[in-house]
Parts: structure tokens; C-alpha cells; sequence
């Protein structure tokens, strides 16, 4: 993300250091079986490591490998390295998202090559978790930093019996940034509820042609899924080792569906892809009146919509339903420790210190520009009373942080994300796209998704 976290337009943002910072692009990953392995790792409360072998395992010289695609993350590591002097960590980058987790897959088959601690996305744990791949971290202390971090967070990364597969790093929770000159300008007001957002959009092409309320990215399956975790769909479920049940036709789906899907027929929104010069050039032309975005967003957007500067305002998602505010997330991702690892304790404390210690973790605000996962820097007045001039003086980060605390904490992602995500863009978002049947689209994307679960073994109940 850029390199200011208080999103000062005089910081800008290259799209390259956006991409290789943060997981908020890219929803799938490549799983290259599913079959196999242990779905929920272990199982009950394994025995905890006694301080004393924790101490022992620190005082000794050792050398852990770290996978991560986040720049300039050697800053935050110096602070553990300097706290743990006998402990070197050696940096690696495989690779943002995909071609990381790819790689990682290749070097678990072979039995070699696998780092010790690995940077991972939300929406990632289950695919590994089900090859029993990540170390449950609870013998080793990390169930004592629960109350450090906002409970939904807490939620992606804890498995059925409760282990703990990882340590959240930064989060992504949904809100709408928009331009406050086009709204006054065409005398509309914020939207509070989805209907009111629908009006807004069709008010605003009418009376510009040339000017949409929104754009819903026709290949952006990591946005639907926000906008899906904000309705209180349960798209994914899963429970033991292989019962899965996959509801992406389900009535909030449809919902879902026939709302966007309408109004990409009525030409009220627009559908091209996002993160593209094109795309970037129609945020910087106000081409587009609002953008359904993620944390990260706001600091994104000032550097790479400068020409809109001080025109641009946040506020919640509008709500499907007002009297109970929701949100989803988009984006973010954890610190893991691979099972395989031949130094535990010291790899789980590297994890555990690198994303809850005071300083490293608000490093990560100031370096990286990562929206946090802890609760102490969601009320930290610095950072939730910044008050950027892109934004017009608006307390942006405190937006967002209020926005966090109404994420549902209880969605679950599928072990099979890939198939997920591939499906999807080849119905639902190809429906958006070509200003077809949508709600149709979801029942392709169910029929398919369901026939791959059941072809890698799942036993798969429907919507």
C-alpha cells in the first residue's frame, strides 16, 4: 500500500507496491489436490510447551526462513532479532499470493524446501489446513493473544476444534469511498441502505450519462465474496474431514445476484475489470461516483486518483438491513508456521511477536500501510484521528476501524478456493459482464462447484 499511513496525497502509491503488498486482488490459489491428508490437523488441545523450553529454544542460535511478499518487511524482523539475538530470520519473497502458494505446495510434496514460517491470506488457511500443512500454534502460547485482536480475525484463522493455524497481520473490512462533489453536485445523499444505493445509481446515469454511481468488477471474486459476508450468506461450511456444504444459491445469494446483476442490465453501474489503465483512468476523470472498497482502499486511491484529490469522502457499506450494521472483509493476511518446520517454538514465536508486538505491529501502519488487526491501534488516536486533505479533513481511518467491529466473524472459506474462484468468474462475473441472467449464473457456479467437491472426495450438502 502507499508509503503514508496517514494518506497524505504528497505520498503516492505505484501500482507495482500495491500489488506486491497486499492480498486484496486476488482471491484464488492454486490447489493442486485436495484429496489426502487431515482436513482438521490436529485434533483436541495438544500439551503446551512448558516457558522454559520457550526460553531455551530462544537463547539458542538458530536460523528460521520467512516466505513473505510484504516490502520492507526486514524492519518489523530487526525488532524480533533484536529482542531474540540468537535468532537470524532470513527473508524470502516466492512470490505475492498464488505463485507463493503454489511453490509452497511443490515444496510439501517433495518433503523439502519448505520455509518455516509463511505469509498467508484469510481466505488461504483452508487449503492448507486440509493437508494438515500448518502447525497448530496453541501449545506454543498464541491462544493467550485472542483479546489482542478484533474477534472476527480471531475466527479466520482458529480451526473446528479450535487450534490456531495462524496469527492475523491486517485486515480488509468493506466500506464505500465516493466523491462528495458528484453527490452534491446531482443533490445526492450517502447511502444508508442498498435500496437508496440502487435509487442513487439510477438518478445519477440518468441525469449523466457519462457517469456511473459504481463499478462491480466482473472478474473481481474477492469483492463478491465481501459483499456476500456482508449479507449473511454462508457460502461455505464445513464440518470434520470432508462434509462440505456449499450454498452459493442459497435466498441471500439470489438476493445477491438479482440486486447487481439488475442493475448491470439497466447500464446503471459499470462491470469492467478493475486495477486496469483503463479503470485508473475512469476513477481519475470521475468516470465512477463511488468505489465498494476495503480498508485499504483509501490510501490506494490517493495515489492513484490524485487528479480527484479532496473530493473524496468514506463511509460504510449501505446496509441491507439499517437497524443492524454489516460489513464483510476483502483482503489481508496472516503470519503461519509450516507443520513440517524443525524449529517450532521458535518459529511460532517469531509469528506471535511479529504481528502483536506494540511496535512491530504498528510498524506494519506506517511502513507497509496495512490496516490493523489489533485492537489497541483500532483506538490508537494517532492513527484513527489522522485527518488526510485527499479525503477533505475526513477521520478516514476511523471510519474503517468503526466498520471493523461489524464484520460477521463466523464465514468460513472453502478448501478448495481455487475452484471456487474460477467458477465464479466464468459464470457469475461472465453474467455481470455480458448483462445477463446473474441469479441463473449462481445456479452454474453451485452445480459446478458441488460436482468438483464431490469429485475430490467431499461429501457436499446444497443450498
Amino acid at each position: 500500500m502507499p508509503r503514508n499511513t496517514r494518506l497524505s496525497s504528497a505520498s503516492p502509491m505505484s501500482r507495482r507496491l500495491f500489488l506486491t503488498t497486499t492480498g486484496a486482488l486476488s482471491l484464488g490459489a492454486a490447489l493442486t489436490a485436495c484429496g489426502g491428508g487431515d482436513s482438521g490437523g490436529s485434533s483436541g488441545s495438544a500439551k503446551p510447551v512448558s516457558q522454559a523450553d520457550i526460553d531455551k529454544a530462544m537463547k539458542t542460535p538458530t536460523e528460521l526462513t520467512f516466505w513473505t511478499w510484504v516490502p520492507n518487511i526486514a524492519k518489523e524482523v530487526a525488532l524480533f532479532e533484536k529482542r531474540y539475538p540468537a535468532i537470524k530470520v532470513k527473508v524470502v519473497n516466492a512470490g505475492q499470493g498464488t505463485p507463493q502458494y503454489t511453490k509452497l505446495r511443490t515444496a510439501l510434496k517433495a518433503g523439502s524446501g519448505a520455509p518455516d514460517m509463511v505469509q498467508i491470506e484469510y481466505q488461504a488457511i483452508p487449503t492448507f489446513t486440509i493437508t494438515n500443512s500448518l502447525l497448530d500454534l496453541r501449545p506454543y502460547g498464541a491462544s493467550a493473544l485472542q483479546d489482542r485482536f478484533v474477534d472476527w480475525t480471531w475466527g479466520q484463522v482458529s480451526g473446528g476444534n479450535g487450534e490456531v493455524w495462524a496469527i492475523p497481520q491486517d485486515t480488509g473490512p468493506m466500506g464505500m469511498l465516493y466523491r462528495q462533489d458528484i453527490f452534491d453536485k446531482h443533490g445526492i445523499e450517502v447511502p444508508r441502505t442498498w435500496d437508496e444505493f440502487a435509487a442513487a445509481a439510477r438518478k445519477l446515469h440518468k441525469a449523466d450519462p457519462d457517469v456511473y454511481l459504481t463499478n462491480l468488477a466482473a472478474n473481481q471474486v474477492a469483492a463478491w465474496h465481501g459483499l456476500l459476508w456482508q449479507a449473511g450468506a454462508e457460502p461455505y461450511v464445513t464440518s470434520g474431514k470432508s462434509d462440505i456444504t456449499i450454498s452459493v444459491d442459497d435466498a441471500v445469494s439470489q438476493k445477491l445476484g438479482a440486486y447487481w446483476g439488475g442493475l448491470a442490465k439497466e447500464g446503471v453501474i459499470g462491470v469492467e475489470p478493475d486495477f486496469t489503465d483503463s479503470w485508473y483512468a475512469a476513477l481519475n476523470r470521475g468516470k465512477y461516483a463511488t468505489w465498494i472498497t476495503a480498508a485499504w482502499g483509501p490510501v490506494f486511491l490517493s495515489g492513484s486518483a490524485k487528479a480527484t484529490a479532496g473530493k473524496w469522502r468514506a463511509a460504510p457499506l449501505p446496509q441491507w438491513d439499517a437497524a443492524k450494521p454489516s460489513s464483510g472483509n476483502w483482503g489481508g493476511s496472516t503470519t503461519a508456521v509450516i507443520r513440517s518446520t524443525k524449529n517450532p517454538i521458535a518459529a511460532a514465536q517469531f509469528a506471535q511477536f511479529l504481528n502483536s508486538d506494540p511496535a512491530s505491529a504498528k510498524m506494519f501502519t506506517t511502513e507497509q500501510f496495512f490496516f490493523p488487526a489489533t485492537k489497541s491501534l483500532l483506538t490508537d488516536a494517532e492513527f484513527v484521528g489522522d485527518a488526510p486533505s485527499f479525503y477533505g479533513g475526513q477521520k478516514v481511518n476511523q471510519v474503517f476501524a468503526d466498520v471493523s467491529s461489524t464484520v460477521n466473524p463466523s464465514f468460513q472459506w472453502p478448501p478448495f478456493l481455487d475452484q471456487a474462484a474460477t467458477d465464479w468468474t466464468e459464470t457469475v462475473g461472465k453474467s455481470l459482464a455480458g448483462k445477463s441472467d446473474t441469479v441463473a449464473a449462481l445456479g452454474t457456479w453451485q452445480s459446478r462447484l458441488t460436482t468438483y467437491a464431490k469429485n475430490q472426495g467431499f461429501t457436499v450438502k446444497g443450498s
